[in-house]
């Protein structure tokens, strides 16, 4: 009877020790990687700890952008030596998200933004200046331009004048009868419009001399031909 009680404990004992065996041991496949029995929860705890130190130095920036790569480094060193009490070696470390809580991400929002706008309001107040620049250089150039364009034509003005002049004058020293002729000639055309004929004149002027005399003489006591230009 003890006999059968000791062997029976002892295949109560072995089944006990099968099922915490199969409980403890597992297979893994070559192509697999596995971590043992609370492994992944100290690691978890000791990748926290390791972030909190190292990023717990460094700002937002320096974490997104300027130096996030010496700072994954930092962590991945701090973790490795932590780990190797488990027998892990960690290899790299990288950050997927960077989650700040509400009121940290609505700050840095509104600094964004204030950020943005004051980079917009500088660009539209350079661009303001350079326009101002632009338009006042435009208004010296067109100011210039109309000076010296007005200066030349003045200029050419004159010297076409003066060489009408010195044609009239050429002219009426070869054949003055002629020049008066045609010179009377010009003022008919400008006084005899279609629109208004209507004249003032005494009745002996000389304006219709050519009417009267196709020759143009003066009469007796008449004034001067038409249009005679002064003698040099």
């Amino acid at each position: 009877m003890r006999l059968n009680l000791v062997g029976g404990l002892v295949a109560v004992l072995i089944i006990v020790a099968l099922v915490v065996a199969y409980g403890t041991l597992f297979t893994v496949y070559q192509t697999r990687q596995a971590l043992v029995e609370g492994a992944n929860s100290q690691l978890s705890i000791l990748l926290n700890s390791a972030l909190r130190r190292v990023l717990g130095e460094a700002t937002l920036t320096q974490v997104v952008r300027d130096q996030r790569e010496h700072l994954m480094a930092r962590v991945r060193e701090q973790l490795n030596t932590e780990a190797q009490a488990f027998g892990i070696a960690v290899v790299d470390v990288r950050i997927r998200r960077a989650d700040l809580p509400e009121q940290n991400s609505q700050a840095v929002y509104q600094r964004m933004q204030t950020e943005r706008q004051q980079e917009a309001a500088q660009y539209r107040a350079e661009g303001a200046q350079k326009a101002q620049e632009i338009r006042a250089k435009a208004d010296r150039d067109v100011t210039v331009l109309l000076a010296e364009a007005q200066s030349k034509g003045e200029r050419t003005r004159g010297e076409g004048d003066a060489e009408r002049n010195r044609i009239f004058a050429d002219a009426y020293g070869r054949d003055p009868d002629f020049f008066s002729f045609y010179r009377s000639m010009q003022a008919y055309e400008a006084g005899l419009r279609a629109n208004d004929t209507r004249m003032l004149l005494k009745p002996d002027s000389e304006f219709f001399r050519y009417f009267v005399d196709p020759s143009g003489k003066q009469r007796e006591g008449g004034a001067p031909p038409a249009n005679t230009p002064p003698a040099k």
